[in-house]
């Protein structure tokens, strides 16, 4: 017992074991729970479910965050909710690359829900993985932060002043790597990720992977892309890597549930990017802040992180209002089927031989 004692009480990434031990069982049960209970069959989850499962998420992520405001101090819990909000706003922009790896795969709703949540598990290894580098660089050179401030500020200035680029799936070269390294299946098997079947070629049974296991890869990869922006944000916020990866892993868990009213929607945020420019140009100009100046004060943070998210999805919102009014009165005057997706070499459902 005094081992086991020993072992929970020792320090890992600048906090105890057990607290890590802690997190992982809470994210695990909810993952379990998500899974196991409430999709444990494959069914599309509508907008309003969406936002209900979404809801529950955020609340969990709240009380989990004034733990930590209780445990820790009011220090940890403003960095943490400053963290967690910046990490969710970031993230929408990932919603709409989601978005076009299931269209691109023609994964149908009813399997698209497993597949972010199994990817969530892949999730919290590799953002585990770039955190804890990330930490053992700030730890040995602190100036790693300032190489942080210039990559924040200098990408913040590029979507104010350039944009993002036109996103196209069927370019991106892990596609085709995989395509041409995998047996992929041409069609979909349900929900699994791979599947036996007999080799064109060869004629003996071997394992083909199917669309969706290329969608989950690809969703992952994107994942890693976007926490290229996201993990050297945070680390300006807070060095404290539980922090860190405690935000993280929350604000990703809600996201996932959100992604199905997000992703009805999410034309409607059309100017939130320029508002989260904004905060990564803020959060990069605070290291140096920090340095010269003084630390600011996580409030002061806090309110103006929040404050710029808050006034970019406001803006959009009202940006965006005749657009919908018009899409919502197109629909309502048509009385005619919405037309098929076209289809795509891996849209075929298993057992359609045409």
């Amino acid at each position: 017992m005094e081992l086991l004692a020993d072992f929970l009480t020792s320090d890992f990434l600048g906090k105890s074991v057990w607290l890590w031990l802690a997190f992982l069982f809470v994210v695990g049960a909810l993952l379990a729970f998500d899974l196991g209970i409430l999709h444990k069959k494959d069914k599309e989850l509508g907008v309003a479910e969406s936002l209900k499962l979404s809801v529950f998420y955020i609340a969990v992520a709240l009380v989990f965050g004034a733990w930590l405001w209780w445990s820790m101090g009011p220090t940890s819990g403003m960095e943490y909710f400053t963290g967690y909000a910046l990490e969710k706003a970031l993230s929408i922009d990932n919603v709409f690359v989601i978005s076009l790896i299931f269209s691109y795969f023609a994964i149908p709703a009813k399997y698209q829900y497993r597949a972010l949540l199994w990817g969530i598990i892949a999730v919290l290894v590799l953002r585990g993985i770039m955190i804890g580098l990330g930490a053992a660089l700030v730890q040995q050179y602190e100036w790693v932060l300032y190489i942080f401030a210039v990559f924040l500020i200098a990408t913040g200035i590029k979507i104010l002043v350039v944009g993002e680029g036109e996103k196209d799936v069927s370019k991106n070269p892990i596609v085709r790597f995989l395509s041409k390294r995998m047996r992929v299946s041409a069609e979909l098997h349900g929900s699994h990720f791979f599947v036996r079947k007999p080799d064109p070629k060869t004629g003996k049974l071997a394992r083909f992977a199917t669309p969706l296991f290329l969608a989950l890869v690809m969703i992952n990869i994107a994942d890693l892309v976007f926490a290229v922006d996201s993990v050297p944000a945070i680390f300006a916020i807070t060095t404290d890597t539980y922090i860190v990866y405690t935000a993280n892993i929350m604000a990703i868990l809600g996201l996932r549930a959100l992604y199905f009213a997000l992703a009805a929607m999410v034309h409607r945020f059309e100017y939130l990017k320029y508002a989260l420019a904004i905060v990564l140009v803020f959060i990069g100009a605070k290291i140096f802040w920090n340095q010269i100046v003084g630390k600011l004060d996580p409030a002061i943070s806090l309110g103006v992180t929040l404050s710029l998210i808050a006034g970019g999805v406001l803006f959009s919102l009202w940006k965006t209002r005749a657009a919908a009014r018009e899409e919502t009165h197109g629909r309502g005057q048509t009385d005619l089927p919405p037309l098929p997706v076209g289809e795509h070499p891996h849209a075929r459902s298993a057992g359609d031989d045409r």
